[in-house]
């Protein structure tokens, strides 16, 4: 089942060998579904948790302070700039209808380009190996990337919650640098693109939830988080850096976790998540409850990981997508196709960060 309102498909691919041995179901709506998402950035491969990705390190605004940086932010225009508290399902934000614009124009165009074709192309074929077609098929692909990066920055100020500024600044940062890298590109590169693709279909699956009511419905039944110690400070909104520039400790276990959840599994993900609690079969049923607790236990894994990650920004979106999970658990007895965007959206907040580690092991500078 796919809906298009929770992906915004780059389709690139991760460089990896082992992207096969997460075996899902090449949908990208649900994080059982939700792992099989991931695949889209990856391009339909289940990178996501097998094959890409591994190493990063807080780069330029991932330590921060609250007081200063706030000041500064609030002189910009910031509406985050104050928001220093625990992270939380996002149940309304004024971006997410400029959001829907911006990646809906982003997905449609990108996938007419190459006659219709583009997401089929060989993504391991270098740019020194490129004919004139495919070099100027990326071309546009990449003006297009970079006028929707462009078309973000107000939205960087204009969201009053932190974890989606930084959804906004982690889009543009990898958007960007991807878009820098076409010249020289090689198939090590598609894993920027796979983190800015990551990052915007995030955002997509958190405004669909918000905006079809999932998550006001499941939001208040999850237990709020401790405030973090540090959050990042907001940076400069038209030049966000990428949030992770270096090896990071905790992306090995990341990937673990996540080969773990997509191999423990495989069964839930066979299910059509358009299926109602109501019409699951017994079969269906007792898959349904008896994945919750694993949920629950890749939940609490990715929090930990965050927290020791000494990373803010890392740690926000872990946070958050331990939180989204938690929802869809709590979900689950009475699961509306609705509720499949709460977990997309856990799950592409989890491969944002699988993406961030993997353009820092393969990619670079």
């Amino acid at each position: 089942m796919t809906n298009g309102t929770d992906d915004v498909d780059f389709d690139y691919d991760y460089e990896d060998d082992d992207e096969e041995e997460v075996a899902a179901p090449k949908q990208t709506n649900s994080l059982k579904w939700g792992l099989a998402a991931v695949v889209v950035l990856a391009v339909v491969a289940l990178v996501l948790v097998g094959v890409v990705l591994l190493g990063g390190d807080p780069g330029k605004g991932s330590s921060a302070d609250g007081a200063g940086s706030s000041r500064n932010a609030a002189a910009s225009g910031i509406a985050s700039a104050d928001d220093t508290g625990p992270v939380s399902i996002i149940m309304a934000d004024p971006s997410c209808i400029a959001w829907g614009s911006i990646s809906g124009n982003l997905s449609n165009t990108l996938s007419l380009l190459g006659h219709g074709k583009w997401n089929e192309r060989d993504q391991s074929i270098p740019a020194s190996a490129w004919n004139d077609e495919q070099k100027k098929e990326y071309l546009a692909a990449g003006q297009v990337v970079r006028n929707a990066a462009a078309q973000t920055v107000g939205l960087v100020k204009l969201t009053p919650h932190r974890v989606m500024r930084e959804l906004y600044e982690q889009f543009i940062a990898y958007a960007r640098a991807f878009v820098e890298h076409i010249p020289t590109y090689t198939e090590r590169d598609a894993a920027l693109a796979g983190t800015a693709h990551s990052a915007a279909s995030a955002l997509a699956a958190i405004c669909a939830a918000s905006n079809n009511g999932s998550a006001a419905t499941r939001a208040p039944l999850v237990e709020p988080q401790s405030a973090p110690t540090k959050t990042a400070s907001p940076g400069n909104p038209t030049n966000p850096q990428r949030y992770l520039t270096g090896p990071n400790p905790v992306c090995a276990d990341w990937k673990a976790a996540l080969d773990k959840f997509g191999a423990d599994t495989a069964e839930w993900q066979e299910i059509d998540p358009s299926i109602p609690a109501t019409y699951w079969n017994p079969q269906q049923k007792a898959i349904n409850l008896a994945v919750g607790p694993m949920m629950i236990s890749l939940a609490n894994k990715m929090q930990q990981l965050g927290r020791r990650s000494n990373n803010p920004i890392l740690q926000d979106f872990a946070e958050l997508s331990a939180q989204y999970r938690r929802a869809f658990v709590l979900a689950l007895p009475t699961y509306d196709p609705s509720d499949n965007y709460l977990a997309n959206a856990a799950t592409f907040l989890s491969t944002t960060v699988l993406g961030g580690c993997a353009s820092v092991q393969t990619a670079g500078g």
